[in-house]
């Protein structure tokens, strides 16, 4: 008989596996090229469904036919900007208030010590790149109360991002403004958090057999006696979700303003203001904030899929 071989268990690449310490995770936004003007939203989760729609997909079996698809339903309430951050050589040299902020975030939010400026005060030879601060104003949703802060990279040159900062330093944002129907997105958050669990659900090793000593759901051995210690890559017990993950490349079958059209979804209640529905599942329980940006790299499938939405079911 042959040597029976298996992939190790348990993926090495996401390491340490540990709670976050914060829901919007941070992204590189210089590997990101495209967007419109803006190159991240801040969005809410609010459920699945199964939409029935019509495939318009070039070459597909099913074209010109009506079929049921998974969808994810995601709530996107306007977007503020917070403050605009001027970086010279990778840095932070400048921070610059937006002007009249909500006056509840004082109360809502730890507010950073920032000395106030104008931003027509800033020189072009100061910086040579710029990005906001932006914060959701989810109060409108019903959601919760707290809006959530996270830093998104804009589209252009300097002068570029310059005159949308000035422009939009007021003004609300909408994620119709930023995203379009049958566009790739990316969307960033945590997973669904499992607290402690053992080897097996975490790592996912075989049990062991009904006869074998000091319990089934535990691995056979730690490791060698030399090197006397046990290494991170044995599994062991501990946190399982509340990771980082990133779903690439999720297609928007729908956008739009709610307008009483999504009520009762389960665990989250009716959608009152801007909306977006991709196909597939997104990470996280239902009202766990997400970052849609624009997509790292784009393929040439899912580019090609074309749904025209019917209804939801």
């Amino acid at each position: 008989m042959p040597t029976k071989k298996s992939p190790r268990k348990g993926s090495l690449q996401f390491w340490p596996r540990k709670r976050i310490n914060k829901f919007l995770p941070s992204v590189n936004w210089n590997a990101i090229s495209t967007g419109k003007k803006i190159k991240g939203f801040i969005a809410y989760k609010a459920g699945m469904a199964s939409a029935y729609v019509k495939d318009d997909t070039e070459d597909s079996m099913t074209k010109g036919k009506k079929i049921v698809i998974p969808v994810t339903i995601i709530e996107c309430p306007m977007m503020k900007i917070f403050s605009a951050r001027f970086y010279k050589d990778g840095i932070v040299v400048k921070e610059v208030l937006a002007e009249n902020l909500d006056k509840e975030l004082k109360r809502k939010l730890k507010l950073p010590k920032i000395k106030k400026g104008k931003i027509d005060d800033i020189k072009s030879e100061d910086y040579d790149n710029l990005r906001i601060i932006c914060y959701s104003v989810v109060k409108n949703s019903g959601i919760k109360k707290k809006p959530d802060l996270v830093e998104v990279g804009l589209v252009g040159n300097k002068e570029e991002k310059f005159n949308f900062v000035k422009e939009h330093f007021i003004k609300e944002i909408s994620v119709l403004d930023v995203f379009e129907k049958n566009q790739l997105v990316d969307i960033r958050g945590l997973t669904k958090g499992k607290g402690l669990q053992g080897p097996v659900k975490r790592f996912g090793i075989t049990l062991k057999s009904h006869k074998s000593e000091k319990g089934r759901r535990r691995p056979g051995s730690l490791g060698p006696w030399h090197p006397a210690r046990v290494t991170f890559r044995a599994p062991q017990a501990g946190q399982l979700g509340m990771f980082t993950r990133i779903v690439y490349n999720n297609k928007i079958i729908d956008l739009g303003k709610s307008e009483d059209k999504l009520k009762n979804i389960k665990n989250y209640g009716n959608i009152r203001t801007n909306y977006i529905i991709v196909s597939g599942s997104v990470q996280g329980p239902a009202k766990r904030q997400l970052l849609i940006t624009a997509p790292l790299r784009e393929t040439k499938k899912q580019l090609k899929e074309n749904y025209e939405l019917i209804e939801l079911r």
